[in-house]
């Protein structure tokens, strides 16, 4: 029976999923000893301690948050296999719980400039390097699609002082921005804060600032007044691969360095997203209608009735902003959530689309396979595979 130690904050969500993962991996041979122990208590006594604590547990493997001048090394030299979860900087004599950062940040910057954004914002952390990577990425992007000296970056925080921020400074950046805006927080703690304080500076959220985090760490996504958007990382399956290298290096403590790199999946949309860049109210108030409501049936007279504009008008207003008609934005968006579902439920097909106000499961099956290329089972059976 392996036996892990696992030193990180667990009031986080990201830890809290890995450790799902490595639970799930465990699960499938013999349930492995797994023991959580708070970053507080290596601070406290440091990597010797915390090494001496281990042999007297019987740790095989210890995973954490470690600082640069951590001597990670003590744990080999006590044959204890170590793997550092990425807190500040990557280290190269352990593996690495890493991320596609760069590509996070990229997967970011599309879905704004997709929705018409011009102008665009970066809030994290400096000499972080998920956070320096995540605004390099979203960097890149950005200028790639034309848009050069139109990101503004704020990354006057302090990882170590995580939940504090000067309130005076970030509003005042915040009103200097120019207006609408698509803001990629490093985190959902931070995508949080940028929520709160565009409300405390009178900041519209989504029609001036469009506000998105990453992990989709539900609760803190779902705590603020306006739902946070949030970029999902396959971190569960990070912890499945995380498992699968702990035991191999256990077995093979020679064993060439390798990181495990987690991936991000796909954009979990919630209210702080819902808008297109633009300063036209009613199209605004249209967008929103529709990102709300797109999980049930709703028309075009559904959407007409939220805004003060005849049909002939909305619709051409809509589309010069959308570049879709309104029934064409409707079912993108109820494909998109269908979808989600997919992958997010074990629900079948057909109890799927009836959930969605869909009676005719042969018809939204037809328009699925039409944009994805495949039919909905289809879709769910190759994205399983992709995650198992």
């Amino acid at each position: 029976m392996l036996r892990l130690l696992i030193i990180s904050d667990f009031t986080e969500a990201f830890p809290v999923k890995l450790l799902r993962g490595i639970v799930n991996y465990s699960a499938r041979k013999e349930q492995w000893t797994i023991c959580r122990m708070p970053p507080s208590y290596k601070k406290m006594l440091g990597i010797p301690g915390v090494v001496k604590w281990a042999k007297d547990w019987g740790a095989d493997a210890v995973i954490g948050q470690f600082e640069q001048t951590d001597e990670v090394e003590l744990f080999a030299k006590n044959g204890i296999v170590a793997m550092a979860q990425d807190f500040k900087q990557r280290f190269s004599t352990i593996p690495n719980i890493t991320a596609d950062y760069i590509g996070t940040g990229r997967m970011a910057a599309r879905f704004y400039i997709e929705r018409g954004f011009k102008d665009f914002a970066f809030f994290g952390f400096n000499q972080v390097c998920w956070s320096d990577e995540r605004a390099e990425g979203f960097r890149r992007e950005i200028e790639a699609a034309g848009y050069v000296n139109r990101l503004y970056t704020y990354n006057m925080q302090d990882i170590d002082h995580l939940w504090y921020y000067e309130r005076d400074s970030l509003t005042a950046w915040l009103r200097s921005l120019p207006k609408p805006i698509g803001i990629m927080a490093c985190d959902d703690n931070q995508g949080n804060i940028l929520v709160e304080a565009c409300h405390t500076a009178g900041i519209s959220i989504p029609s001036e600032v469009s506000v998105m985090g990453v992990d989709n760490d539900e609760l803190l996504c779902t705590l603020g007044s306006t739902p946070l958007s949030s970029i999902q990382v396959d971190i569960e399956d990070g912890g499945f691969r995380t498992a699968q290298m702990i035991e191999h290096r256990v077995m093979n403590p020679d064993a060439p360095i390798e990181d495990v790199v987690l991936r991000p999946v796909k954009i979990i949309s919630r209210i702080s997203t819902a808008a297109f860049a633009t300063d036209d109210v009613q199209i605004q108030k249209a967008v929103q209608f529709i990102h709300l409501n797109c999980q049930k049936k709703i028309s075009v007279k559904d959407v007409m009735d939220q805004v003060a504009l005849s049909r002939r008008l909305l619709e051409r207003r809509f589309k010069d902003v959308t570049g879709q008609t309104i029934y064409q934005y409707i079912s993108d968006m109820k494909l998109k959530r269908f979808a989600e579902l997919l992958l997010d439920t074990d629900d079948q097909v057909t109890n799927i689309a009836i959930s969605m106000g869909e009676s005719d499961t042969k018809s939204i099956s037809r328009r699925f396979k039409q944009i994805y290329g495949c039919s909905p089972n289809e879709y769910r059976e190759k994205h399983q595979k992709k995650s198992a």
